[in-house]
């Protein structure tokens, strides 16, 4: 248990029933008149779903424990997804749709946060941006700019995103995992 007044960013919330919200944002409110209260935006762990839930200062809420771990994805397996505890060397299988669109950019070797709660797996996480291979890509025609200036590339994942004109197939880039933008070369 915790009081609204320790809530912090990141923290996840046992709500209505058993559900897990994670908080994204709060703010505590003291009005001239009346009570002080905190005001979060707070996302359904599970289905991603945003909402905003006003809570009166000093109210006692369930906190619920996740652990969250750094892992490295090591290979496919049917539908599941396996990921290698780097510190135990245990293997955990996740299955798509706890990893969601972090799907779009696993490839082997790479790490990623693991999230679990009472030993089900919430979500996974990647950093912000990762590295790629372009796998393919039409070649940019110079003075073709109506499609202001971008063409479709489809990374070594699988995935398809926009780059520039100027990129190649087998060229290194970096990508925003979060909105699969294209965010620069890799110069290697």
């Amino acid at each position: 248990m915790a009081s609204t007044n320790d809530l912090k960013n990141g923290m996840v919330l046992k709500l209505e029933g058993g559900q897990l919200w994670s908080v994204v944002e709060f703010q505590h409110v003291k009005p001239g008149k009346g009570p002080a209260f905190v005001r979060t935006k707070l996302k359904n762990v599970l289905s991603g779903k945003v909402v905003d839930k006003t809570f009166n200062a000093g109210v006692k809420v369930e906190t619920a424990t996740v652990d969250k771990r750094t892992m490295q994805f090591s290979y496919m397996d049917g539908e599941y997804f396996v990921f290698m505890d780097m510190d135990t060397y245990d293997q955990l299988m996740v299955d798509r749709k706890a990893v969601g669109d972090a799907a779009n950019f696993l490839i082997e070797g790479f790490e990623a946060t693991v999230a679990q709660h009472e030993g089900e797996v919430l979500f996974v996480e990647l950093p912000a941006a990762v590295e790629l291979t372009i796998q393919e890509t039409e070649p940019g025609v110079q003075g073709d700019r109506s499609t202001g200036g971008t063409k479709p590339a489809i990374l070594e994942t699988g995935h398809q995103i926009q780059v520039p004109l100027f990129i190649t197939t087998g060229e290194k880039i970096k990508v925003d995992t979060r909105t699969s933008d294209y965010l620069g070369r890799v110069n290697s």
